[in-house]
């Protein structure tokens, strides 16, 4: 027998409204979802997955961390570079900032106890956290003495760094007429997208791997053949006459910023000298790529991520 007022089926007050069983399982469930997406985010950040705000350095935004030094002797390191640069300033980031090596090329303003040194991106360090920078040993010893080991650095994108010459572009071995894939080489800035096309069809879109090589499943063609290159800011250039020569680097007559543009670093920076005439030297064998600049954008990166 039921006491007055209480509903026969469950004992509850007949006055309160009754949760339906689809309405309970329903709770349930979303419970158990939801418990489930937060232990899959824990096991994920606990695994080292990659963070979904991953992105190499750009605009201006300044970044505070430690630094230590390491040489990597005649290696391109993980961008797969013929080799590093002229003056050996040349950078390692954490695989966050490496971004699949979306940050290759790219360049740094380093500030340490001693003063600031820009560097190249060249390679990853597999034992950087998210502000852990590895300088090459020429860098390190610019800005901290090599007997502290390790440095407190603040670092920063430079932005539109003056070059040296224009784009460089660089025919992966293995490539064919039926598998496209080359590397974009002193751009700079951080690049967003590669497009190419042969002599015929339209402009297709080339995948960043992360070994720093841009490939076109299927191929192109013999060549010789048009990229187009667009950096993180919107500066954007076509180079032509790129030809399916492996392994050579091929020199373009333009850059994507004018070697005018000033650039925004720490310190001053001494201002860009005009471009030099073509050396003297043996032409070669076939015409040098030529580059024409498309659009410019400002400052800002594009579509950058939202952390």
């Amino acid at each position: 027998m039921t006491a007055p007022g209480t509903d026969p089926e469950n004992d509850t007050p007949a006055s309160t409204p009754r949760m339906s069983r689809r309405t309970r399982h329903w709770l349930v469930g979303a419970g158990l979802t939801a418990l489930a997406a937060t232990l899959g985010i824990t096991l994920a950040v606990r695994g080292g997955a990659t963070p979904a705000c991953a992105a190499p350095p750009s605009g201006n935004t300044v970044h505070k961390g430690k630094a230590s030094f390491y040489d990597a002797g005649r290696s391109g390191g993980n961008c797969s570079f013929p080799g590093p640069p002229a003056d050996r300033l040349y950078v390692a980031l954490g695989s966050s900032q490496y971004s699949k090596g979306a940050a290759c090329g790219s360049y740094l303003d380093v500030t340490g106890p001693k003063g600031t040194v820009r560097v190249m991106v060249m390679d990853q360090c597999g034992g950087c956290g998210p502000t852990k920078i590895d300088l090459s040993t020429e860098a390190f010893t610019r800005i901290a003495d090599r007997s502290q080991g390790i440095a407190s650095v603040t670092y920063r994108a430079a932005l539109n760094p003056p070059l040296d010459g224009g784009l460089t572009f660089r025919i992966k071995g293995g490539a064919s007429q039926w598998w496209f894939a080359v590397q974009v080489g002193n751009h700079g800035n951080p690049l967003r997208s590669v497009e190419a096309k042969g002599t015929s069809g339209g402009f297709r879109k080339a995948i960043r791997q992360t070994d720093n090589y841009w490939t076109v499943e299927g191929g192109l063609g013999p060549g010789p053949f048009s990229i187009k290159v667009t950096d993180v800011y919107g500066h954007r250039a076509t180079a032509t006459g790129i030809r399916m020569v492996t392994k050579q680097v091929q020199r373009s007559t333009v850059s994507l910023v004018s070697p005018a543009t000033p650039s925004s670093s720490p310190s001053p920076s001494p201002p860009a000298s005009p471009s030099a005439p073509s050396s003297p030297s043996a032409a070669p064998p076939s015409p040098a790529p030529t580059a024409t600049v498309e659009a410019l954008a400002g400052p800002a990166p594009l579509g950058s991520a939202r952390c």
